[in-house]
């Protein structure tokens, strides 16, 4: 008798799990034919980022706090798992931008923090008259660029619309989301929309412009018929990795957490062709998916070829998230809009701050909102500003609650205050990322092992269970391929 197919994912993040489901049968369950599945988590914690806890009477995300709604898969899962019930639409919308000592709202149509046209820049006191020239420019006159390869995202942005506007307004955003540099991260990985405008020619904002969408009820539209912008889940987006680990344990998922891999290998004279060892066990495995940070998949393949090795390079970007809650008396905010961007190198003091954005968490999200106060997240930490981590939690929630005050003009003493760290929290996708993931993937299609996660598809909660989806579907394939006769 052939032994059981039996599939082994190293790594129990968001990816990993979604591979698992996947594998498992997805919504339609598991079969006579769904192979043995092993979901090996070195630390004791499945999930990832996606972790929650009580704070301050509610129960509130330590990572992300809600996920892109407009990309199917986080829903879709949301779906499957049975947890319609329990899915939150965001209940507010635009944010601020601190400016020259000033809160000033940012202006609507920013494709990813870039503005679509000049005239919306107008309403930004703290820029100035040479700042605004380039997207004037930009529109009337545009600058030449030639963009065949891949290139920085800040490479665009500084030649079509110059240094100040680069810095001062868009870097925040595009940069803040991945804790990273403009002038690192790659315009076709992190940025493909802007990258495709650069390569079409002319106005990069008329191109922006064209592919979001133009008019005063754009938004409105895409509300109405794509539905809101962002979802959260009223129990906290951690609940869908926490049902996906009940589920996945219902359907005789091996769950294994505390159980770093040390080594896969290839076994030909075994009845499993590969086998994946831990300190203490050594699982047979038919087919392997690797949904851990790229530089541990390197180091798990890189005997294989050479080329896997590159895999070291994904760098990752440590940050901390401090969340407070303020009477509302005591706490002065902005009258609309869910946070606000802080541009880096901001002065404060005789230094520079530390914070570079803040969420008010409680405006966002409806079910989180208590008579008499203010919940609020600021978020610290960039791939070149470490400076938090030197920080004791008391240091640093002292710290970010004096940059608020400057910020926000009036902060009470907080009634809680939760320090969440999280060292190697966000890849970085430098130029050539793109390039260099599709190579790592052709070096591994010879063998039965595929990739998952935010190291190569996106960092994203629906690009990381889209990618664990999609790398078990690859397995499924292969491991149907070798059962054929």
């Amino acid at each position: 008798m052939n032994p059981r197919t039996s599939v082994v994912i190293v790594g129990g993040g968001i990816a990993g799990l979604a591979a698992a489901w996947e594998l498992s049968g997805a919504s339609r369950g598991p079969t006579t034919s769904t192979p043995r599945i092993e979901l090996v988590e070195a630390s004791s914690h499945c999930g990832g980022a996606l972790r929650r806890a009580q704070f301050a009477g509610r129960t509130v995300d330590l990572g992300p706090d809600g996920f892109l709604a407009r990309r199917p898969e986080a829903l879709t899962l949301a779906h499957e798992l049975g947890l319609d019930d329990e899915l939150v639409p965001i209940s507010a919308s635009g944010a601020s931008i601190w400016l020259k000592g000033t809160l000033e709202e940012l202006p609507t149509g920013l494709a990813l923090g870039v503005p679509t046209s000049a005239k919306s820049l107008r309403t930004l006191k703290g820029l100035t008259w040479s700042s605004r020239w380039p997207a004037w420019r930009d529109e009337h006159a545009p600058r030449k660029m030639e963009v065949t390869d891949d290139v920085s995202i800040g490479a665009i942005l500084r030649r079509k619309l110059g240094s100040e506007l680069t810095y001062q307004l868009i870097e925040p955003m595009v940069g803040g989301i991945q804790a990273g540099r403009v002038d690192e991260l790659s315009a076709q990985a992190v940025f493909p929309a802007l990258f495709a405008a650069a390569q079409r020619g002319g106005s990069l904002m008329k191109s922006l412009r064209a592919d979001a969408g133009s008019g005063a009820s754009a938004g409105v539209n895409a509300q109405r018929i794509l539905g809101p912008l962002f979802m959260t889940l009223r129990s906290g987006v951690a609940s869908l990795a926490e049902e996906l680990v009940r589920q996945l344990q219902e359907r005789g998922v091996v769950v294994r957490c505390d159980a770093a891999v040390s080594a896969i290998r290839p076994t030909p004279s075994s009845v499993y062709p590969w086998e994946v060892d831990t300190d203490d066990t050594a699982t047979g495995a038919s087919a392997i998916i690797l949904a851990t940070p790229a530089p541990t998949a390197g180091r798990l393949t890189s005997a294989l070829d050479g080329e896997l090795s590159d895999l070291a390079s994904v760098n990752s970007a440590g940050a901390a998230m401090v969340t407070f809650a303020f009477a509302a008396t005591d706490t002065t905010l902005p009258p609309t809009g869910t946070g606000i961007l802080i541009p880096l190198a901001t002065a404060w003091n005789d230094d520079i701050m530390m914070t570079t954005a803040v969420t008010f968490l409680d405006r966002k999200w409806e079910h989180l909102r208590r008579e008499g106060e203010v919940l609020l997240r600021a978020h610290v930490g960039r791939i070149d500003d470490r400076r938090c981590e030197a920080l004791s939690d008391e240091a640093l929630v002292e710290r970010v609650r004096d940059e608020l005050a400057t910020v926000l003009g009036r902060v009470g003493a907080p009634l809680a205050a939760r320090v969440q760290r999280w060292p190697q929290g966000l890849p970085q996708y430098y130029v050539g990322h793109t390039q260099l993931v599709a190579r790592a993937r052709r070096a591994l299609a010879p063998y039965a092992i595929r990739l998952a996660g935010s190291s190569y598809d996106g960092v994203g909660i629906p690009a990381s269970i889209g990618s664990g989806r999609h790398a078990a579907s690859e397995v499924l394939a292969l491991l149907d391929a070798a059962s054929t006769p």
